[in-house]
């Protein structure tokens, strides 16, 4: 079985993301979103919020499976028999650093790293431009999966 691991905070998780999942779910036998644990960070939502609702927003995907990992993303893949890190690239911006980061992992374990352009309808997407939006009233009901967007509008107004 060939897997992949899609890395991310996914603070919330966006249709721009549920795109590379569905793109990367046909080219491997398994993908595994898996949320990244930074403790420095504190987020919108908590890490079992933000895999709960990845987990709604897959089920459609029936070979992605939602997890989470704090620590190095290859030992992720060491210990999971992953095979590929796949990443989602909005602009030339993101690349420098996503190849630094690729290269570093390749040369620690082996791990290949997939760069997948994003679908131009999602290119200026982020979880924080969606945040700032939705935080001033903003629309951003087309850019989010419906229980993600239902969550964030709760969430948003639990802290006013």
């Amino acid at each position: 079985m060939r897997r992949a691991v899609c890395p991310g905070s996914y603070d919330p998780v966006t249709l721009g993301h549920i795109d590379v999942f569905e793109r990367a779910a046909k080219l491997f036998d398994e993908v595994v979103v898996t949320v990244m644990v930074n403790p420095k960070k504190h987020g919108l939502f908590s890490i079992d919020e933000r895999m709960d609702l990845i987990t709604a927003a897959v089920t459609g995907i029936p070979n992605v499976r939602v997890d989470s990992w704090q620590g190095l993303l290859v030992d992720y893949c060491r210990d999971n028999d992953i095979v590929a890190i796949t990443k989602g690239l909005r602009a030339v911006s993101d690349f420098d650093y996503e190849l630094q980061m690729a290269q570093m992992n390749h040369r620690l374990t082996g791990v290949e790293t997939l760069f997948m352009p994003t679908n131009p309808e999602y290119s200026f997407l982020s979880s924080s431009l969606v945040k700032e939006v939705a935080t001033y009233g903003g629309d951003v009901s087309h850019l989010l999966p419906d229980v993600v967007h239902t969550k964030l509008i709760e969430r948003l107004a639990e802290n006013r």
